[in-house]
Parts: C-alpha cells; structure tokens; sequence
C-alpha cells in the first residue's frame, strides 16, 4: 500500500476516535460511557504496541518468556477489590491528579518528594512513549514497503508523530483542574482496546486454522525446528527465579505506571466499576495471549532461516500471502495499542511536570498576581506545550537511540525504572512510620542503581564484548559488573537490575523511616491514608492544624484561582457539610485542608499547600500532641458515629412507632366499620322477620295465599340470617388462623363442575352459556370444601353481572408449572379500575353502580381471599381485553 493512502486511512481513523472522544465528552453522564465496562476496558492501555508486537518477538525468540509479564497482574487484581478501591477512595477526597500526587500527598504535601516521582517517570515514560512510536514507525514502513529515511522530515512518521503531538496537546488539556474526568478520552481508550483485541484475535485465527490447519499442526511443525524445546521450558530454579521477579515487575507496573494510575484512579467514576474490571481485565489478557505462540511460532516455521524482525510476524504473515486487507487491520490494531498509551501516558506526565515542577519551583509566585482567566490560560497553557514536547522528544529519543533495540527490551526497563516507585507508593498505603526523607533516599538510591545495572550498559550496548565496565565492572572491580553486580550471575539483565534497586530501595526506605522521625504533618497523613475508611465522609475532621487564618485571606486565594462563581458555590458547600456560620471571619483546620483540595486539581498538592500557607499563620505541633488530637479525633469520629446511628434506630423506632399507631387507628376504624355493617346486615333480616310475624300476629283474618307469602318471607329472611352469620364466624376464624384447611390432591376441572352443579338451574334460567377450558388430568393439592366455596361465589357473582342477552361465563384452567391458575370471566360491564382491590375489602359497596351487589352479604369475596391465601395461593381482579370482569386466583400443586 502506498504512504499516502495509509495516512488517509489514519487519518479517517484518528477522526472517527476524536468524534467518538467528543461526543462522549458531551454524553458524560449516558449508560454508554459511563459504565463499568468502559472502565475495565480503559485498563487495557496496559496492553500497548509492546504486547502487540513484542510478546510475538519475545515467543518467537525467547518461547514462554512473555508469559511473566502478564502473570503478575493477573495474580493481584483479586486484591483490587480492597486494595484499589482504598486508592480511589484517597484520591478522590484529596483531589488526586497523579501518582506524583499521591505519593508527595502522603508524605507530608512534599514538594521535593513530588519532583523526584516526576523526574524518575520522565526517565521511565519518555523512552516508553518512543518505544510506541518505534512501533508505529516499523510498522508503517513495513505496511507501506519504505524504508526509513536518514533525514528526519523526509519520514512519513516524522509527521505521524507531530499529529499525534497536536491532537493529545489540544484534546488532553480541556480542564484546567487536573482531576476532573476525561471522559472522552476514557471512552476512545476503551473503543481502542476492544479494536485491538478484536484485530489480534481476527490474525490469530487467520494464522492458526487458515495459514496453518490449527494449533496441533503448528506444533508439530514448530517442534522440528531448532531449539524449539530449549526455549520452550521453564528451566530449572535461576529459570523460576527470573519469572518470578518478573510477575512482581509486572505487578507493581499495573499500579505503578502513569497512564495506569490515570485510568484506574484518576479517571474511575464509581468504586463499584472495580467489581467488573477484576474479572474483565484478566480475562482480556488471557484472550489477547491465547494467539501469540501460534503467531510467533508460525512465523518461525515461514520464515526459517531468513533475517526477519520476529515482533513483526503478524503484519508480515498477512502481507508475504497477499493479504493486504488484513495487513492494513493488524497495522491499526498495534496504532491503536500505540496511541492509547501515547496519549494518557503524555496527559499524565504533563499534570505531573506542571503540578510537581513547573509550577511548584518557579510560576507560583508570577501566577499569584493575575487573574483567574490568566491563570487558567497560563496553566493550560503549560501542560499543551508539555504534552506536545514529551511526544516530540520521545520520537527523536525513538530516532537517536531506540533503533539498535526490540520493543520488549525498551518496555522492560522502563518498567524497572517505574518500579523504583514501589516503596513510597505501597508504603503509603500500609505503614504509618514512611516518612519523607526515607521515601526519598529510598528512591534516589533505587534509582542510581537502576541506572548503573541497567540504564548504562544499556546505553553503551549489552552485546558489545569491548566494553570493560560491562566485562569487567566500575574500576575493574568485578563484584561491580552491572549485570553481575556482587556475583549474582544467575538473573537476566532486567530481573537483576529490579532486584538490586528494590532491595536497596526497600531497605534504606525503611531504615531511614524508623531512624528519623517525619513531621507531625507526614504523621496525620499516615493516619488520613490508612484509616481512609474512618475519615472517608468528613475527611477535613482529621486535619491536624494549628494556627490564626482568616476566613477572607482564605477566599480571596480562591477567587484568584477558581472564579467567583466556583468559589461561592464551594464555601456554600463547606459551610453546609459542617454548618459553619458564614459570617464566621475566623478559619480552622477543616477549611484549610479543604481550600488546599480545591487548588490540588490546579496546581498540585505542594503548590496548593504553599499557597495556603503564604495566607495563614500556622503554629509548629509537636509529634506527641499530633497523635493526642488524631487520637481525639478517632474517638469523636467513633462518638458521632455512634450517636449517628442510634439517632438512626431512634427515627425508625420512632416511624415503626407512628406506622403501628396508625394501623391501629385504621384497624379500630375498620372494626367499627364492620360493627356498623354487621349491624346493619343482620337488622335487615330480623326487620323482615318481626314486620311479616306482626302482621300475622294482629291480623288473624289474612287470607290464606297471603300468609303463605309472610311465612315464606320469614323462612327466607331467617335462611338469609344464617348464611350470614356462617359467613362472619367463617371470617372470623380465618382472620384469627383457627380456621383449618384440609389438604388433598384433586382434580380441579371435577371441582369446577362439581361447583357449578347447584347453580345450573339459575344459568339456565338466565339463558347463560358455561364454557369450561383446561386439561382435565391437571391436579392440585386443595380443600376441595373449600375451593369450591371459591368458585361457586366467583361464579355467582359472574351470573349476575354478566350481560342480559347472550351471557357467557368462561372457566379457564391453566398449568404454570408449580402452580395452577384458574380464571372465572364474564362479559358484563366489568369492573372500575379503582376497585380491582377493594371489592375482596369486607362488606365493600362499589362506586361503579355497575358492580355494586343487589343482593348478597357483602362478605363472598373477602372469604374468597382469605382461603386462598391459606392456599398459599393469590387472588385479583381485571378487566377482559373485550369486556367484562375476570377474578383470577392460583393454587400451588403442592403444599
């Protein structure tokens, strides 16, 4: 393919992520973009051009070597579920913008400390981030079958790099406070790393079942070749050695690397996201190493014998059959790898050299004397031309020196230099004795050594045998080889040098830390970051300070940096969390941490410190009086915490205690209710029964026909009375439970009919059709008894509001697996929506004239619920879709 046809193709792609970036940017708060699915696959940035490529080269060269590297975080991310979740929790409180943050934070707001993480992660990334761009370079050369030009600006990737430059420089500094979520850039990491998975996967199996016929063939292929077995074995002990310092190496990298601690701290939007990144992440690194000895290996049996770049063997596999569609798809695929990194790792990087140099040793002082929107410019100002240096000079770094080595080689040490971060970083987190000068030491010394066993020979060339300081060691000393350094001749050059600069790391951090005491501030910051959990909610509780500060001097820092808008908006804020007067002129320790969290995202935590002490007055604590107010502060935390929550049991007592009041009164209400109906029901009958008897009993001349009708009244008043007071004692005992249910199992379509029996003179006479629908073998356990008391008034109630003139009553029967339910429907007027609940409410008289009982007690209904429900069954009431009411009541198979 031609260079300008693939930089079209680039250029359509890196359009369509700034509008996928841009809309996501707008779109902040949609399902789409903030989800824990963006975030896990945010992640995968860990996963840069080194995987890509690299670990093909590293299978093909080395055989399972590549493995480590993904081993480690596969084994810690289970502990992120505590672990990461009490990182992101301390950032967010304090406004965390970086690991250099973080880290100078802890020990004590240091600004030297903060400078020294920058410095070493520009030693780290730098090299990192040319290592990305080598890869786009080869690859580019490669797809387009140029070769790379001597001249700088006669290279096509010369203005790859500076496009790349712009686009991070302009869409990474949209906020100037740090801290804030880019959710833009978020959203196009995610896309990228599903891209390339999706690309990896797609050669893998082009590779593995359509260049060769699957695994088991390139095996048995790969096996004839040399040293197939050799390379791929474990080895013995020094083997198991290196792999296990470079899980560890791998393990601190996916904490420990900037563009990891951006995605995963910085950028996280919700702790609960963590839940579904410590199975998703794993997962994707298993996926995207299922292919890579197939690869690699496949590679080394079509290639055999000819001098190929062996990272290169999914571009050149594809591109030696023909196949330039899928040539040009793996070349996105490792670009995405790429630019990803590329991007977050600048943006990182950038926040860093602002906040923990630029700012903190030069421009606090002229910036205290503009105005907000100068500031603001200034600041991102700052951070666009640190993005857009870092990606230029890590290109020429790419250019100068990274030509004479592999992708793996130049990500390895880069991960040893990162790694020189551990102490300070998981000290923090752990130990409440770190202090300042022994994170410090710590790192400088780590570093050094870093840089003795592994940046310089590196440098002059491992593989040149001329060189004596790498044969012979410093001085011909040779307990000081730096690959061999005090006769440790068993590890690789990158495990080797992780070892020593740890070790010495490790321990000088901890030497220095117990000799020499921190300050009272480190002290209270061990606190805030250990028990984060205590503090989490009322944070600027736990700031120890002490001192005269005046609420005004205060705010009008906050202006110069915030606005008007922001920092009103902020006081209101703080004055409601801790209701603070704001009249109140005076300003203690809670507003003085809380000032320093609102400039952190501006200006990093050093600065923000600085700034706040150039307005107020603080007094010098001693260590023990820290520890007395901290300790203080635990228990009133403890005390609050307590009043808090039997203050909460008190409101649910309290509201359990007016909910109970008013079912009583409800109760009470209704238990009058039912009197007065009760009395009004069984009134109706007697009245009858004592009108027909006096009649009978003053007037003897009645005729004869006439006092059979009284008599007749009598007996059917009298038969009426004693339906209803059967039914009231029937409610009566299924209310209080001493009703009893006799269970067995029957069929239900038998019960039906056996229901329907007494009532079939009264359907004929209304000229009703009874349709009855249903398998008759289904069966239920029930008391028949009582079921077909159910029916019969469902029934019943049917006849009598179903239409005059071609009536129809359906029974339906229907089988729903654990239960059966049954529906008794009519095609009558139907029921009031607003009654569907209340006609099984004893003695209830609808409003829908339609449905209100012309003759009955009223109490049918509400001894239809109660048997059900001691058929453990449910009972309700709807309207047919055509009309017409359907009561609806379910049986258990079982009971």
């Amino acid at each position: 393919m031609s260079s300008l046809g693939l930089l079209i193709i680039l250029g359509i792609y890196l359009g369509i992520l700034f509008l996928i970036a841009n809309w996501a940017e707008k779109r902040g708060n949609s399902k789409w973009v903030n989800n824990p699915y963006i975030y896990s696959f945010s992640l995968a940035i860990y996963c840069t051009a080194w995987t890509y490529y690299g670990s093909i080269g590293v299978a093909a060269n080395s055989g399972l070597s590549y493995i480590p590297i993904y081993l480690g975080p596969i084994i810690i991310i289970p502990t992120w579920i505590i672990l990461m979740k009490k990182i992101i929790r301390i950032s967010r409180v304090n406004k965390v913008s970086s690991i250099a943050d973080f880290i100078s934070l802890r020990y004590g707001n240091s600004r030297f400390l903060g400078a020294v993480v920058t410095i070493v992660c520009l030693f780290g990334i730098l090299p990192y981030i040319g290592l990305q761009l080598k890869a786009i370079a080869e690859t580019f050369h490669i797809v387009t079958n140029t070769k790379a030009r001597t001249y700088v600006f006669d290279d096509s990737t010369t203005y790859i790099a500076f496009a790349l430059a712009i686009f991070a420089s302009i869409y990474g500094t949209k906020y100037v406070d740090a801290s804030e979520k880019r959710k833009g850039i978020v959203t196009a990491v995610a896309l990228e790393s599903i891209l390339k998975l999706v690309f990896f996967i797609i050669i893998g199996v082009y590779v593995t079942f359509f260049v060769f016929d699957g695994f088991n063939d390139i095996y048995a292929k790969a096996s004839l070749l040399e040293n197939f077995q050799k390379k791929n074995t474990v080895g013995g002990l020094p083997q198991a050695i290196n792999w296990f310092f470079l899980c560890v190496l791998s393990l601190f990298s996916v904490f420990l690397l900037p563009r990891q601690f951006q995605v995963s701290v910085i950028e996280n939007t919700r702790e609960s996201h963590v839940n579904t990144a410590i199975w998703l992440f794993p997962l994707y690194l298993l996926l995207f190493n299922i292919f890579v000895f197939p690869i690699a290996w496949g590679g080394n049996i079509m290639f055999d014998g000819q001098n190929t770049n062996s990272d290169m063997y999914s571009l050149l596999i594809p591109q030696f059959l023909g196949n330039e569609t899928l040539t040009v798809m793996v070349f996105l695929g490792g670009f995405s790898a790429a630019i990803s990194m590329i991007v977050v790792s600048s943006i990182g990087l950038s926040t860093m050299v602002s906040n923990n140099l630029i700012i903190p040793y030069g421009l606090l002082g002229r910036l205290q004397n503009n105005e907000q929107s100068t500031i603001n410019k200034k600041i991102v100002n700052i951070r666009r031309i640190g993005i857009f240096s870092m990606i230029i000079i890590a290109y020429f770094l790419y250019r100068v020196f990274a030509l004479d080595y592999n992708l793996v080689s130049i990500g390895m040490v880069a991960f040893v230099i990162i790694a020189q971060l551990a102490p300070s970083f998981f000290g923090a987190l752990f130990w409440r004795r770190g202090s300042r000068t022994g994170a410090v030491s710590g790192l400088i010394v780590g570093f050094f050594i870093c840089l003795y066993t592994l940046l310089i020979p590196y440098a002059i060339g491992i593989t040149r045998a001329d060189t004596s300081f790498i044969t012979e060691g410093l001085f011909g000393i040779k307990l000081l080889k730096p690959l061999q350094l005090f006769g440790l001749d068993y590890l690789d050059p990158v495990p080797h040098a992780l070892f020593w600069s740890l070790l010495f790391n490790f321990m000088i951090f901890i030497a220095v830390s117990v000799s020499f005491k921190g300050n009272y501030r480190e002290r209270n910051y061990a606190e805030m970051f250990l028990d984060i959990n205590k503090y989490i909610n009322m944070h600027e509780n736990a700031f120890v300070w002490r001192g005269t500060a005046y609420r005004t001097d205060i705010e009008k820092v906050l202006l110069r940096f915030l606005g008007e808008e922001r920092t009103k908006r902020a006081m209101n804020i703080f004055n409601l969390k801790y209701n603070v007067d704001k009249n109140e002129e005076l300003a203690d320790a809670r507003l003085i941490k809380f000032s320093e969290n609102l400039l952190t995202g501006h200006i990093g935590t050093a600065s923000a410190k600085i700034l706040i002490s150039s307005v107020v007055k603080e007094e010098k604590i001693t260590l023990p009086e820290v520890l007395k107010i901290l300790e203080e502060s635990k228990e009133n935390i403890i005390i609050n915490k307590k009043l808090t929550e039997t203050s909460n049991e008190l409101k649910e007592i309290s509201a359990k205690l007016h909910e109970a009041n008013l079912s009583l009164i409800e109760k009470d209400k209704q238990k009058d209710e039912f009197l007065d109906t009760v009395t009004h029901e069984l009134r109706t009958p007697i009245t009858a029964i004592r009108a027909s008897s006096e009649i009978l009993h003053d007037d003897d001349e009645i005729p004869e026909e006439l006092k059979k009708q009284f008599l007749q009244n009598i007996i059917s008043e009298s038969d009426r009375l004693n339906r209803l007071i059967d039914k009231i004692l029937d409610l009566e005992k299924f209310e209080t439970g001493r009703q009893k249910v006799n269970f067995s199992n029957n069929l239900i379509i038998e019960t039906i009919e056996n229901s329907i029996e007494p009532l079939q003179q009264l359907i004929t006479n209304k000229n009703i059709l009874v349709q009855i629908e249903g398998n008759r073998n289904l069966k239920a356990d029930y008391d028949e008894d009582r079921i077909i008391q159910v029916i019969t008034n469902l029934v019943s109630n049917a006849i009598k509001f179903c239409a005059e003139i071609n009536g129809l009553i359906t029974l339906a029967v229907y089988d729903k697996h654990d239960y059966l339910q049954i529906e008794v429907s009519d095609n009558g007027k139907g029921i009031a929506s607003s009654d569907f609940e209340a006609i099984f409410d004893k003695f209830y008289q609808s409003t829908n004239q339609n449905f209100k009982k012309p003759i009955g007690s009223g109490l049918g209904l509400a001894i239809c619920k109660q048997i059900i429900e001691h058929h453990k069954g449910k009972i309700w009431a709807r309207n047919n879709a055509t009309g017409g009411a359907c009561l609806t009541f379910t049986l258990p198979k079982q009971q």
